[in-house]
């Protein structure tokens, strides 16, 4: 871009200084951060008038590729973190693709009306009341994932009378009994405590991936789960694709 390029019409001359600083951002040969020239540079570049320069630029800014500065300049923006947005997965489906059979161990059940730490789970108002569950499915003979779920019963009423016994988890239950509009998962990894050791058959302290999701049909949760998984034996993908303008 250190070159004087021909005089061509303003609508084109826009197009390339836009194309070329797009592609040298994209391709990173301008990280973030760098200076993009000043305006009174691209234009003696380019051989075009400012507000060719000031076009293309302010088209870049609205991109969220530059960002403009008072009385410093141009930049290349930093990219802003974007959460990938995950399925709500059946636990069994995931072991019966990898070709083991699926099973579900129950551990407790508990209806109750919600305790302070249950209502901020669920986001509940006083006087709710909530099935607690907890428990382990199986992949094979080898514990795959522990659970510990909250079912807000005035979303889910008919969940007092299930027990959580079979071969079925709740997460599986609900799926074919509720449908849900909108979830939220959250992502960490932790140090597993002894007692989510010991149902997964793991030494204490081993490092765990632990996702709490929450379901909502309209404005009413449904249910608030905890999953945890040994680090080794999970893995989450997400496919997305670029944002676009």
């Amino acid at each position: 871009m250190d070159e004087r390029v021909e005089k061509t019409p303003d609508a084109t001359l826009h197009q390339r200084i836009l194309s070329e600083v797009e592609a040298r951002i994209l391709s990173g040969e301008w990280p973030p951060g760098h200076r993009i020239p000043f305006e009174h540079e691209l234009t003696r570049q380019y051989g075009c008038s400012r507000m060719t320069v000031s076009k293309a630029l302010g088209d870049l800014v609205r991109r969220g590729l530059i960002e403009r500065r008072r009385r410093s300049g141009s930049f290349v923006a930093h990219p802003q973190v974007q959460s990938a947005v995950l399925e709500v997965h059946d636990i069994r489906q995931e072991v019966e693709a990898m070709g083991l059979p699926y099973a579900w161990k129950r551990e407790a059940r508990t209806v109750r009306s919600a305790r302070a730490e249950d209502r901020k789970r669920l986001d509940l108002p006083a006087r709710s009341r909530v099935v607690a569950v907890t428990g382990c499915h199986l992949a094979g003979r080898q514990p795959f994932c522990h659970e510990d779920r909250l079912i807000s019963l005035a979303a889910v009423p008919e969940a007092e009378g299930e027990a959580f016994d079979g071969n079925i988890g709740p997460g599986t239950w609900l799926l074919q009994q509720v449908p849900w509009s909108a979830a939220e998962n959250r992502i960490s990894a932790v140090a597993a405590e002894p007692e989510i050791a010991d149902a997964l058959a793991i030494p204490a302290g081993t490092a765990c991936l632990v996702i709490e999701r929450r379901t909502w049909i309209s404005d009413q949760h449904i249910t608030q789960v905890r999953l945890t998984y040994p680090g080794d034996r999970h893995q989450l993908v997400a496919a997305f694709t670029p944002s676009q303008a």
